[in-house]
């Protein structure tokens, strides 16, 4: 069997590190320009765009039981990195406000608490944090790199992405319904420790879990307010 990941350990705080050099590394390089730019522009849409096949190649290199979760891209990470790989392609503002909200409202928050079992040194481990990374990445490369804002007035964009997400969130439950899944995490919590623990039963905490993703987005867009 795998060895299981364990959060808060050695192993999680080591991929976080090197995730966040990672990040680092993206932001340097676009923000020098030329081929550097380029070059890391293109490579981070080729990891999200990526990161479901080599998720599925990573998983299948197990000799272990796989759950219909870890086969369909429909966990709202899954779905952000195909927003951010065409949003860093095409620069849509819509893929843009989606990546940059969904990318440091949620999958930020998967980084820190990681529903994830296996653990290092086995291909599922490297191939989560590095699609997650991939998408936090992406989300702070768009406004720093590529100068996107979001729509004005600020209030906008919030709203905008709060209606996608209980758009996912409806998709989810209903996929769940039929497949048993857990997608979304929208019919029971993950099985490592994480923020759902705190907010109440089902399916209480799915209105505390749009409550704080609501209250993040009105957060993040703050900084693009325009000073007199």
């Amino acid at each position: 069997m795998p060895h299981s990941f364990h959060p808060f350990t050695q192993e999680h705080f080591v991929a976080l590190g090197i995730g966040a050099m990672a990040a680092a590394a993206f932001l340097f390089a676009g923000k020098r320009g030329g081929n550097g730019r380029n070059l890391a522009t293109a490579l981070l849409a080729f990891l999200n765009l990526s990161a479901y096949p080599l998720g599925q190649a990573a998983w299948l290199s197990l000799d272990a039981p796989k759950s219909i979760d870890n086969i369909l891209p429909l966990h709202l990470c899954d779905i952000a990195a195909i927003t951010a790989g065409f949003a860093l392609i095409t620069r849509h503002p819509l893929l843009c406000a989606l990546t940059y909200l969904w990318g440091l409202a949620a999958t930020l928050q998967a980084l820190i608490t990681p529903a994830i079992t296996v653990g290092f040194p086995h291909p599922p481990f490297a191939m989560f944090f590095v699609h997650h990374f991939a998408v936090v990445t992406a989300a702070l490369y768009l406004p720093i790199v590529e100068g996107w804002r979001p729509a004005q007035p600020l209030w906008k964009s919030p709203l905008v992405i709060s209606g996608w997400s209980l758009g996912y969130l409806g998709m989810a439950m209903s996929v769940n319904g039929v497949l048993g899944s857990n997608f979304g995490f929208a019919s029971r919590p993950p099985d490592n420790p994480s923020l759902i623990d705190h907010l109440g039963p089902w399916p209480w905490y799915l209105c505390s879990m749009f409550g704080i993703a609501l209250l993040f987005y009105f957060l993040l867009v703050l900084p693009f307010a325009k000073r007199k």
